[in-house]
């Protein structure tokens, strides 16, 4: 192997190593798949969950650094999660992924923790920014589907 394709291979696993490692929590498979393929080049994806409880445990257990939360879930949902992972200190970002557009529920969730809130209509465009911003310490909110979330 070559001086410069073997740079070019240790260049590439530091990378890969450095990736923001990513956990997902949605009651939806489909949803879960397509999220882990729109997050996989620019983030490490270390495991799904499919409800508030194995959310918990997961983040406690795999200490990502953000988690992509669900609302509405089975067992525990996502907004008591966040209010669980914030009680007992953890450090995971948290960003909320949902179908609701609401802006009580909005403001909710980010009073449980949230560093960010992406509605699913808008999670193509919308969830790498939130998790990039939620990783720089800022706040993003998806806004009216066509126009970009508030970056604050």
């Amino acid at each position: 192997m070559s001086r410069s394709a073997a740079n070019s291979t240790v260049r590439t696993q530091f990378r890969t190593l450095n990736k923001p490692r990513i956990l997902l929590a949605d009651d939806s498979e489909q949803i879960l798949r397509t999220v882990s393929r729109l997050l996989d080049l620019q983030f490490e994806v270390i495991g799904s969950v499919l409800n508030g409880e194995q959310a918990i445990e997961g983040t406690l257990r795999l200490k990502p650094d953000v988690l992509v939360l669900d609302v509405m879930m089975p067992v525990m949902d996502g907004l008591e999660a966040a209010r669980c992972l914030k009680r007992v200190g953890s450090p995971t970002k948290i960003v909320f992924l949902t179908g609701l557009e609401d802006p009580a529920i909005m403001e909710t969730a980010m009073e449980a923790g949230g560093n960010g809130y992406v509605f699913k209509s808008q999670l193509l465009t919308d969830l790498p920014l939130a998790i990039h911003a939620a990783l720089a310490g800022r706040t993003f909110l998806s806004t009216e589907p066509g126009s970009r979330g508030r970056n604050q």
